[in-house]
């Protein structure tokens, strides 16, 4: 069974769905990735654009907040 992993930060507009892009990029076979923050700052266009330039789609990413991953049991959080 794959162990789920969270990227948290407080808007989850740009790092955490950056670090969330590479996590599925490199090893989605082995992990589910994931990233939320504590409030919505929506998908930071400029996020995008850069993970875009190394081949990485994150473009269909959407802002969350922990409440809307509460049913999910994570295994690792990074902060």
């Amino acid at each position: 069974m794959k162990k789920n992993i969270l990227f948290l930060c407080t808007g989850n507009s740009c790092r955490s769905q950056m670090a969330e892009g590479w996590g599925k990029a490199l090893k989605s076979e082995s992990f589910n990735f994931y990233s939320a923050g504590t409030k919505k700052h929506g998908l930071n266009p400029n996020a995008v654009k850069v993970m875009s330039e190394v081949g990485i789609d994150i473009s269909s990413h959407e802002s969350n907040t922990t409440d809307e991953l509460a049913d999910i049991k994570m295994d690792i959080v990074f902060t």
